[in-house]
């Protein structure tokens, strides 16, 4: 079996230390890349250090993979070596279960994940990114487009989509206005991406000390929610509310906030 090198946690308690150890053989509709780039999500220290239990050890994780395709198997058509690609929090699953549904993927038939699972055969442990190589299948690899780099694309694959997903579930765009509650590594990411959808988006934000950053990212308007009158100025105005902090807060008040049929979305996960 091939040997890659990475990082991994050995318990909750210790930093993460080198890590030698043997990837899974590739199979004919697998594509196996050499790993440039790994973003670190807050949710891959969560699991280190087992804040939401049932981590596993050793664990190697990153879900933010950016790399270069090294070797692919006979029946892959969508890539070659050579291609700049990623790989997000998702390796393998059921592709001809009748259940299948490609929208709702983290909901598939036998669906591993990318560190911290096991691979199909039900015992080889999976490992993440923070390694130099990942074997993928097909269906989970994702092409890099030339005008962006793979360090700057990585983190699209968790906190990206992490934001795109519900922006474009509850149809952001033009005529939307958008409030992203936050303004952290998932909170920018939704500026950008609303602004780009071509929603009215404000940014609801403990201080006004990023304010510059979130108009530059496009955000119309930023609102300190240590301001009690926020919550008056803004009472009924948005569609959609995206809450992207991880601490406890008055969930009401910000219902408040919403229009009539608004909708408010969480992705902020706490400890």
């Amino acid at each position: 079996m091939p040997i890659a090198k990475g990082y991994a946690a050995t318990d909750a308690s210790k930093p993460l230390v080198p890590f030698t150890f043997e990837r899974r053989e590739p199979n004919d509709d697998d594509v196996v890349i050499s790993v440039q780039y790994c973003g670190v999500c807050h949710s891959d220290i969560h699991q280190a250090r087992n804040e939401w239990g049932g981590s596993k050890y050793p664990m190697v994780p990153g879900h933010e993979v950016a790399g270069v395709v090294t070797a692919v198997g006979s029946k892959v058509s969508k890539f070659k070596v050579g291609d700049r690609v990623g790989v997000g929090c998702f390796v393998d699953s059921c592709t001809t279960c009748a259940t299948r549904d490609p929208d709702y993927e983290h909901y598939m038939p036998g669906l591993v994940q990318t560190y911290n699972d096991v691979e199909a055969d039900g015992k080889t442990p999976t490992f993440g990114g923070y390694s130099d190589s990942i074997v993928v299948k097909e269906g989970y690899v994702l092409s890099f487009p030339d005008n962006i780099p793979l360090d700057a694309g990585a983190p699209l694959l968790c906190a990206g989509i992490t934001l795109y997903s519900p922006l474009r579930h509850w149809k952001a765009g033009p005529g939307k206005k958008v409030a992203i509650v936050g303004m952290g590594g998932l909170g920018h990411m939704g500026v950008k991406l609303a602004h780009a959808m071509g929603a009215d988006v404000t940014v609801l934000s403990q201080t006004l000390s990023k304010k510059e950053d979130g108009f530059k990212l496009g955000a119309k308007d930023y609102y300190a929610t240590s301001d009690a009158e926020t919550f008056t100025k803004l009472a009924g105005t948005f569609d959609l509310i995206i809450n992207t902090v991880g601490t406890a807060i008055d969930w009401n008040a910000y219902l408040n906030l919403l229009k009539y049929d608004g909708s408010m979305v969480l992705v902020g996960v706490p400890e």
